[in-house]
This record gives structure tokens, C-alpha cells and sequence, in this order.
């Protein structure tokens, strides 16, 4: 009988390297809301592989929400924000009631992508942070019927077509000068924006195009400083910009969904409790939720990320080593 003994230890090894390919927080007994997220890490700069995991457990343990966190990572289970073309788990999002999408540049194989895209046309919304108006670079697959959610694609792919932005470029220079978010008068009482007063983050404000969607609802604008501290002073000299906005998406089979896009939320960005407060807030709306008068952000354990840049990244970190200690 000893081989129905070690097939059984080999279907249980698999289902536990399966496993630690993805993490999941699950709410503290009893306080489950009902609703399930799925965020998105995949991006060489603004460290989503430790930004996402921290919203994560703040938005399980404090709020309710199951949330599992995908990684770009190599065939080992070790993190890399360079592998563009592995995320296992997409197939999770089938189950989302909101998706956080913070890629930037990926090119998932096809089998993948039609998660993503299934996703997308299902009616339900998402949450498109920093480097996610560029998502997609089809570069080694361009007759990929993907293909035109690449960001150099017509219209601006995936960028274009949801928030009505891809990448355009760098309104604050790059590393030097910080962004103050300021909250947009006409919406100051939008629920997203309850107890959101106090926007920082050392990222720079990214540049928008001249034909910015009408149909945006613009929540807060981003202002450029002229260094890289919130007590610097603003730089008059350059125009504020959207930096988080509302905007409908009608998908392929005709559903709309509500899409919700920050050019701020660097992990480094993170560290802004305010900032924390508006994604937390902006999960409970766009998941039909009420939104909290002042929802709890506290951190869910140590956090301390690393500054944004290109291969600044941890290296060696294995994807189960940000489950919930």
C-alpha cells in the first residue's frame, strides 16, 4: 500500500507549492464582510510587491475583506518585479468583487490574460494605481489577440480604454520633486474622500494628456513640490494635475464598470496614512459598501518599504514568506 500512501504525499506537496504561489489574509473569525479582493503586484519600480501585501492585511484584518495578493515571480516562488510574463493565479479573479491593479508592462501568456480580460468586461470594478495605465507592453507576443491592451497600442490599450490615460509622462521631476494631493472642492464630499485631508508621497506627479476624459470625476488633484518633504513648498511654476479619478468603463459584452484610478501609491507613498485611508475608503465603494466616517489604517504588523526604484527591490524573497505571521 505504499504507493497510494506517496501519491497522496505527492498530491499534498503540490497543492502546498501551489499555494505559496499567492498569499491570502483572511478576515479575524466573525468579522468577514462578505467580499473578496484580489490585488495585482507586478510593476519594476514602486515596490507593489510590498505595498499590496501591507493594503491587504489592513483591508482583512481591519475591515473584513478576504484579499489575496499576486505576484510576478520566477518559476521558484521567489519574487521578481523584473519577470514580466509569470503571475500566477489569474485565474483568481473570477471569484474578485474588486481587482487592484498594479502592473506596469507585463505580458502574460494568453491563457492568463483572458482572466484578466474576462475580469475587466465583467461589469465589476477595479482599482488602477500609479504604473497601471501602462499595464501591458506586448513586445514578444504582438499577434496576440491581447495585444491591444498594450500601452503603445491605438488609443492607449488597457490605459486608454478604462481611465482614459496610458503613460504620458513626468509632470514632477522624477526624484526630486514630491506630490501633495488636494482635495477637488466640487467633490470634497464624496465618500472616498471621508477623513482624507493629508496627501503626501515622494513619487512625482505624472503628467496627463490634453484630451483627459470629460467623464472623469476627479477627486483629488496633484500638486508638484519643489523638494522631496511634505513641508516643502509647492512649485507655482507647474500646473496641478488629476492625480485620482472616477471614470465608467463599458467593456466588450456591454457591462460598465466602475474604475477607480490613483497616479499615487508607491509602497513608499503608503507611508501617508491618508493615502492608506482613501484606497481602504475606495474599496468599501466600489464594492457597494458603506464607507467608514474615518476607517482604520493602522499597519497590520511591521512597515517599512523601500524607496521607489529600478532594481532597488528585495532580493530572494520567496511569495510565501508575506503570509499573515
Amino acid at each position: 500500500m505504499r504507493f497510494p500512501i506517496l501519491f497522496a504525499a505527492s498530491l499534498f506537496t503540490a497543492a502546498v507549492l501551489q499555494a505559496q504561489q499567492w498569499v491570502t489574509y483572511n478576515p479575524p473569525a466573525g468579522q468577514a464582510n462578505g467580499k473578496s479582493i484580489v490585488l495585482l503586484s507586478g510593476d519594476e519600480e514602486y515596490r507593489s510587491e510590498e505595498g499590496l501585501p501591507q493594503l491587504g492585511k489592513i483591508l482583512s484584518q481591519r475591515h473584513g475583506f478576504k484579499c489575496t495578493v499576486l505576484f510576478s515571480q520566477d518559476a521558484d516562488g521567489t519574487i521578481n518585479p523584473n519577470n514580466q510574463t509569470n503571475i500566477p493565479g489569474m485565474h483568481l479573479l473570477a471569484g474578485a468583487d474588486l481587482v487592484v491593479n498594479q502592473f506596469r508592462f507585463r505580458e502574460l501568456p494568453d491563457a492568463d490574460m483572458k482572466h484578466f480580460v474576462d475580469y475587466l468586461n465583467s461589469g465589476k470594478p477595479m482599482m488602477v494605481v500609479r504604473t497601471a495605465t501602462h499595464s501591458f507592453n506586448y513586445e514578444r507576443n504582438k499577434q496576440s489577440p491581447y495585444a491591444k491592451y498594450s500601452w503603445t497600442a491605438k488609443g492607449g490599450g488597457f490605459g486608454g480604454m478604462t481611465v482614459g490615460e496610458t503613460w504620458t509622462y513626468h509632470h514632477g521631476n522624477h526624484g526630486s520633486e514630491a506630490t501633495r494631493g488636494l482635495i477637488e472642492g466640487k467633490h470634497a464630499k464624496h465618500p472616498i474622500l471621508n477623513a482624507v485631508t493629508d496627501v503626501f508621497g515622494p513619487t512625482d506627479v505624472y503628467g496627463v494628456n490634453p484630451d483627459f476624459p470629460a467623464d472623469a470625476t476627479v477627486l483629488m488633484q496633484g500638486c508638484t513640490l519643489v523638494g522631496m518633504n511634505p513641508t516643502d513648498a509647492p512649485n507655482l511654476k507647474k500646473a496641478l494635475m488629476p492625480v485620482v479619478w472616477l471614470r465608467d468603463y463599458k467593456g466588450e459584452t456591454g457591462n460598465t464598470s466602475k474604475i477607480l484610478c490613483s497616479t499615487i501609491g508607491a509602497a513608499y507613498d503608503l507611508k501617508s496614512e491618508d493615502l492608506r485611508r482613501l484606497f481602504v475608503n475606495a474599496s468599501y465603494h466600489l464594492t457597494g459598501l458603506e464607507v467608514p466616517k474615518k476607517a482604520d489604517v493602522t499597519p497590520v504588523g511591521t512597515f517599512d518599504p523601500l524607496m521607489f526604484g529600478f532594481n532597488k527591490f528585495k532580493k530572494g524573497v520567496k511569495v510565501a514568506e508575506h503570509e499573515l505571521k
